[in-house]
């Protein structure tokens, strides 16, 4: 079912870790902070039909939720457990991205840069794929076709992370998730607010994110 199109798209996907590890507090944490973020964005009126939102969870990878605008979004409840395909949820992402562009430029919809923002408490398991597809996002950041955000939550690797995208990856302070995705969803709406081509200042992650 294709789901109505905005006028002017800022597609963005959201990479939760859902391995074994993020049981108990932290998966809890994270599905209070989806539902602050849906809440969030539904409050901008131009944000809430302009913002587009997918979400692709590893361990293992699946599309929980193809692109809809903000006003369809829905927090999914997700669960903890398996392990860490990271490079296989990136490589989806990526894919799923190419396939929602092409989409827009069908239909003739000015899109802003596609946002990727992975959170990850691990390291990831996949490794022939995760290399494959961090140089896939290195070439799509300097092709400024995609802004690639990182962050992890504690006990991530980020050495791991930081080979992936050229922008440094963030701590997640304790479990915080809220702040964060109160920061993700102003980002996105001052992303709404500008003109596709135009490089928007982003707010500093200072309460949330420690580098």
């Amino acid at each position: 079912l294709m789901t109505a199109t905005p006028s002017r798209a800022a597609p963005s996907v959201l990479l939760l870790d859902t391995s074994g590890s993020m049981q108990g507090e932290p998966i809890r944490q994270l599905n209070a902070g989806l539902q602050a973020f849906e809440e969030s964005l539904k409050a901008d009126n131009l944000a809430k039909l302009r913002v587009e939102v997918g979400i692709i969870t590893f361990g293992p990878t699946q599309l929980v939720q193809d692109f809809v605008t903000a006003d369809q979004f829905t927090a999914p409840h997700l669960i903890a457990n398996n392990d860490t395909p990271l490079g296989t949820a990136i490589n989806l992402a990526l894919d799923k991205l190419e396939e929602r562009k092409n989409v827009y430029r069908q239909k003739g919809i000015p899109y802003y840069r596609p946002w990727i923002f992975l959170i990850t408490d691990g390291s990831p398991t996949d490794h022939s794929v995760w290399q494959v597809a961090a140089q896939r996002i290195k070439a799509a950041e300097q092709g400024k076709k995609v802004a690639f955000f990182s962050v992890g939550v504690e006990g991530a690797d980020l050495n791991t992370l930081s080979q992936i995208s050229s922008r440094q990856p963030l701590m997640l302070q304790g479990l915080n998730f809220k702040d964060m995705f109160q920061w993700l969803s102003s980002s996105l709406t001052s992303v709404s607010h500008s003109n596709p081509d135009e490089d928007v200042p982003l707010q500093s992650p200072l309460g949330w994110g420690k580098v």
